[in-house]
C-alpha cells in the first residue's frame, strides 16, 4: 500500500484538500464568507427591534441574535468540512462550557478591574444603579460580536496565519487587521485603533493559543465587552450603550479611552497584556507555540 502524507490539521491525504491545501486560498474564502455573513447579521440583529417598535428592545433583539450565532456557527463548520475534510476540533463541545464561563468571568474581572483602576485615577466615577434597561439587549449584542469575531479572527485569520507563518508572525497580524477594521468605529483614532489590536492580537490569540479551542476566547470577549456597556455603560468600541450602572468619565483620553471607550485606554491595555504575558507562558510550557515558518501550502 503506498504510503499517505497528512495535513497537520486534517485527517485527509493532501490529495483530498485539492487546491484548498494552499492556506491563502482558504483565508480568502473564509474572510470574505463569514465577515459577509457577520455584516448581516449584524444588520438583522439591527432591523428586527426597528421594525418591531411596539416591542421592547430586550425582548426583540435576543432571537435574531441567536439565529446570528447559529449561522456563524454552522457556516463555520461547513467551510472547515469542505476545505480542510476534517471536524471542528476548535469548536468542540468538550470543555465547551467551562472554557466559555470561564472565559467570561476573566473579562467581567479584566474590565472591571479597568473601572477599578480608572476610579482610583480619577478617570471615573460611579453613580449608582441606572436600571434594567438594555441590558439584555447589551447582552445579545456581546454574545453575537464575542461568537462572530472570534470565529472570524482567531478560527480562521489567526488559525490559517499560524499554519503559514508561525505563531509570533499570525498574532502579530491577525491583531494589526482586528485593529484596522475598528479605524471606523465612531469616536476611532489611530491611538484606539493600536490599543484594539494590541488587546485583540495578543489577549485573545493568547486565549485560543493556551487552549486550542475558542470557547475561552469567545467567553473573554462576551465578558469583556458586557461589563464594558451593559454594566459600566461605557461605549463599547465607540458604540453607546446603557448598563445598570451609571459610570461618568472624565480625564484625559490615554485614561478614559475618550469616545471609544476605556477599552482604549492605556489602563486596559497594560492589563490586557499582563493577562496575555500569563496565558503565553501557559500555551508555551504546554508547547503550542508554533516556530517561524513560510510556507504556501498545508503540508
Amino acid at each position: 500500500m503506498p504510503e499517505r502524507h497528512f495535513t497537520d490539521e486534517t485527517n485527509a491525504p493532501l490529495s483530498a484538500l485539492g487546491i484548498w491545501r494552499f492556506w491563502p486560498l482558504r483565508f480568502v474564502l473564509f474572510f470574505i464568507v463569514l465577515t459577509g455573513a457577520y455584516v448581516g447579521c449584524g444588520l438583522l440583529a439591527g432591523a428586527v427591534p426597528k421594525k418591531l417598535p411596539q416591542i421592547p428592545t430586550d425582548v426583540s433583539r435576543p432571537a435574531p441574535v441567536l439565529l446570528g450565532i447559529a449561522i456563524m456557527i454552522t457556516l463555520y463548520r461547513l467551510l472547515v468540512r469542505w476545505t480542510e475534510k476534517r471536524g471542528t476540533a476548535e469548536l468542540s463541545t468538550n470543555h465547551a462550557l467551562p472554557h466559555l464561563l470561564g472565559g467570561t468571568l476573566l473579562g467581567f474581572a479584566m474590565f472591571s478591574g479597568v473601572i477599578a483602576i480608572d476610579v482610583v485615577l480619577g478617570g471615573a466615577r460611579i453613580q449608582g444603579f441606572a436600571g434594567f434597561d438594555g441590558v439584555v439587549s447589551a447582552f445579545s449584542m456581546a454574545m453575537l460580536a464575542g461568537v462572530a469575531e472570534e470565529i472570524i479572527f482567531r478560527g480562521a485569520v489567526y488559525r490559517l496565519l499560524e499554519d503559514g507563518f508561525g505563531t509570533l508572525i499570525a498574532i502579530v497580524l491577525s491583531g494589526v487587521l482586528f485593529g484596522l477594521l475598528h479605524v471606523f468605529n465612531p469616536g476611532a483614532t489611530w491611538a484606539s485603533t493600536a490599543a484594539i489590536a494590541v488587546e485583540a492580537g495578543i489577549l485573545l490569540a493568547a486565549a485560543y493559543l493556551v487552549t486550542r479551542s475558542l470557547w475561552l476566547a469567545i467567553g473573554l470577549h462576551i465578558g469583556w465587552n458586557f461589563t464594558e456597556g451593559g454594566i459600566f455603560g461605557a461605549a463599547v468600541s465607540g458604540g453607546k450603550s446603557h448598563g445598570l450602572i451609571a459610570t461618568v468619565f472624565s480625564g484625559p483620553d490615554w485614561l478614559t479611552g475618550g469616545k471609544f471607550g476605556p477599552e482604549a485606554s492605556l489602563t486596559a491595555v497594560i492589563l490586557c497584556i499582563i493577562v496575555a504575558a500569563m496565558l503565553l507562558f501557559v500555551a508555551i510550557r504546554r508547547g503550542q507555540w508554533k516556530p517561524l515558518r513560510f510556507k504556501l501550502a498545508t503540508a
